[in-house]
């Protein structure tokens, strides 16, 4: 790198990214920090000779870490940005062809959940003399694309650098991207294997240390007096919040109206812990995997205020959940799209100066002692069957779950989350996205107290999870502070390798996992809409069976479940293993391990098919319209009769 007279800086287009990416830095209220403090990445010979040498030249300023998969990479930093309240992210690079491809479902993952992410994939050739290349797309009518043309769909911003000037353009737009809290998501800088390496004389000013304001649009009051018009005229109103809680800091605001006011707050996943205070008008997740407390209130609610959410299918049972045939719905969101949703009277404002606003043109008014008592009542009908399903020292009973294989478990994933429970302090997080542990955690987590629960289930993406509690620990730097992934078994299997990253980094994480032998989430629901399991237990091919015979009668899946020691994959993996079958030893285990360097695993047989009571809330999946098998036909008649249920808003 060498600066010339006319105050200019000659460097590849590698360099050039790195350089400017080190020099970037997010400013929200007052707190300045790297926007980009950290790269991760895995190379290939499309990123190897420029962004690897950029990398390794700049190392100083940016730091690497290598890992085992690009998509886990990518969660990584995702986690990272969320734990981070969207100030700052962790670039990520990957190879050409199937290495970027890699990075498109974390790009869909971050950008369905408004979080900002990163990524720095390789492309190929855009000189042509050499072609066609290596993993090279050959499209018959669009000599132009790339297998990277399939991050433009999932992403918020996506640029293809064909000359390195491009960058003086492209990195601005994507910084604003980044740290824009209605546009975030997916950035995508896609680069060409020889533009990497492709030198210019890039202006110096364009790395000096430029700050990006992350801002707090003002709510308008007149919208501001017509929420509260309507707050004040509603006999049941119901706050629902979300994510948008936790971006905004609002939690104290939140906290505040509600106690002014007297209204009872529920929470959508992205918005689990929202309420940090466990008070009286704090009653817990909402929706389909929602308590009995929380839905039976926003069922009876003639006003539901939304707060900082999306409004997802599972937090309105498919738009079943609102009962009440006077309902109206008020909302605040940064979101334009969302303060508009179910027809609402909506807020354009950040979420805690909206909250504050909302707090100020309320003051003086109360919800009547009568909406105060039904919810009083609702939360302590609820407390006894939460506490019941939690309690890992009441011996598991065969003889009332007949239904329930014998495998030689002796405890219900209900009551492992019992026993994590238990063991949770302030500041620490338990972290879940796909399966039945988030739908747990969602319907019995108490996440007052600090307690975080990180929860990812706008994507509802399976590998998510141990990426993701490698994410929070990076973002989390007290190590007093315990970073717990909870896991099934086939979350496990899927995605296993980046725990070898976390030893290879010393990060202190530990991942439960709660063997139950099979994507047993979605037999649940395969069951209620399909009537027999198919395909979703881990099972052995009948014996003496094939799928290759032409004609026989093929053998199922219905052996005896898999013989799979995750203890052992895990402690290969270079993670601190223990396989826990008794309540005691699961809390022995949790104590034990919770100052460990590095990653602990904890594998604990669970009874399959004994879960939590549902939350009486309908969830719109249609069984076949036909079929030859009679249980079908039936199921299809429960579901038409249901559908019902369903209104429209707005």
């Amino acid at each position: 790198m060498t600066t010339t007279p006319s105050q200019t800086i000659r460097l590849t287009t590698a360099q050039a990214v790195i350089k400017y990416l080190s020099a970037q830095y997010s400013l929200a209220d007052g707190v300045r920090r790297r926007l980009v403090p950290a790269a991760l990445g895995i190379f290939g010979h499309g990123n190897v000779a420029g962004l690897g040498q950029a990398l390794d030249e700049l190392a100083d300023d940016m730091p690497f870490i290598q890992g085992r998969h690009e998509q886990y990479l990518a969660h990584i930093s995702t986690a990272y940005a969320k734990a981070s309240r969207r100030q700052a992210v962790l670039a990520v690079t990957a190879s050409i062809g199937p290495g970027a491809l890699n990075l498109v479902t974390a790009a869909g993952l971050a950008t369905v959940n408004r979080v900002p992410l990163l990524l720095l994939p390789g492309d190929t050739y855009a000189t042509r003399h050499q072609g066609p290349v290596l993993q090279q797309l050959e499209h018959p009518t669009e000599a132009d694309a790339t297998v990277n043309d399939a991050f433009r769909p999932v992403s918020r911003f996506f640029d293809r650098i064909n000359r390195p000037e491009q960058l003086l353009t492209a990195l601005p737009q994507a910084m604003r991207v980044l740290t824009s809290p209605t546009d975030t998501g997916a950035v995508v800088i896609s680069l060409p294997q020889d533009v990497q390496s492709h030198a210019y004389d890039f202006p110096a000013e364009f790395f000096e240390p430029r700050d990006w304001k992350i801002r707090r649009p003002l709510p308008d009051l007149e919208e501001v007096d017509d929420v509260a018009r309507l707050i004040r005229s509603a006999e049941r109103p119901v706050i629902i919040a979300g994510g948008g809680i936790h971006y905004s800091d609002a939690h104290a605001a939140l906290e505040a109206l509600a106690g002014q006011v007297g209204i009872p707050v529920v929470e959508t996943f992205g918005g689990k812990g929202a309420v940090t205070k466990d008070e009286w008008w704090q009653v817990g997740g909402v929706g389909l995997e929602g308590n009995f407390a929380s839905n039976t209130l926003v069922k009876q609610a003639d006003l539901v205020l939304s707060v900082g959410t999306r409004l997802t299918d599972f937090a309105t049972g498919s738009q079943s959940i609102f009962e009440n045939p006077d309902v109206r719905f008020a909302s605040l969101n940064i979101v334009d799209t969302d303060t508009r949703k179910q027809g609402a009277t909506g807020i354009l404002a950040d979420a805690r100066l909206g909250l504050e606003a909302l707090a100020r043109a309320l003051e003086g008014h109360s919800t009547a002692e009568s909406w105060q008592e039904t919810v009083h009542s609702e939360k302590a009908k609820w407390a006894p069957i939460r506490s019941q399903w939690l309690d890992a020292d009441t011996p598991y009973r065969p003889e009332d779950h007949p239904d329930a294989p014998v495998t030689g478990a002796v405890l219900t994933q209900p009551q492992l989350i019992g026993l994590m429970q238990e063991h949770a302090r302030s500041g620490d997080t338990i972290i879940a996205a796909a399966g039945g542990p988030p739908g747990d955690l969602q319907k019995v987590w108490d996440a007052t107290g600090n307690r975080n629960c990180h929860l990812e289930f706008g994507f509802s993406c399976m590998g998510y999870e141990i990426a993701a509690g490698m994410g929070v620990r990076l973002a989390e730097g007290n190590n007093d502070n315990r970073v717990v992934t909870f896991i099934g078994d086939g979350t496990f299997l899927m995605a296993p390798t980046e725990i070898l990253t976390a030893a290879q980094e010393g990060l202190n994480v530990t991942v439960v996992v709660s063997e139950n032998h099979g994507y047993q989430v979605i037999h649940r629901l395969q069951m209620n809409r399909m009537g027999r399991e198919f395909g979703n237990e881990f099972r052995y091919r009948t014996t003496g069976g094939s799928v290759a015979v032409d004609d026989a009668p093929k053998a199922r899946l219905d052996g005896d479940y898999l013989k799979v020691d995750l203890r052992q994959i895990a402690e290969g993996l270079g993670a601190l293993a223990i396989r826990a079958t008794t309540a005691a030893e699961v809390r022995e285990a949790l104590a034990s391990t919770r100052d460990t360097q590095g990653p602990v695993v904890i594998v604990v047989p669970t009874v399959p098919h004994v879960d939590l009571p549902g939350g009486d809330v309908w969830w719109d999946v249609a069984p076949a319209e036909v079929s030859g098998q009679e249980w079908v036909r039936s199921l299809r008649s429960d579901y038409e009769q249901a559908k019902g249920r369903q209104r429209w808003f707005g």
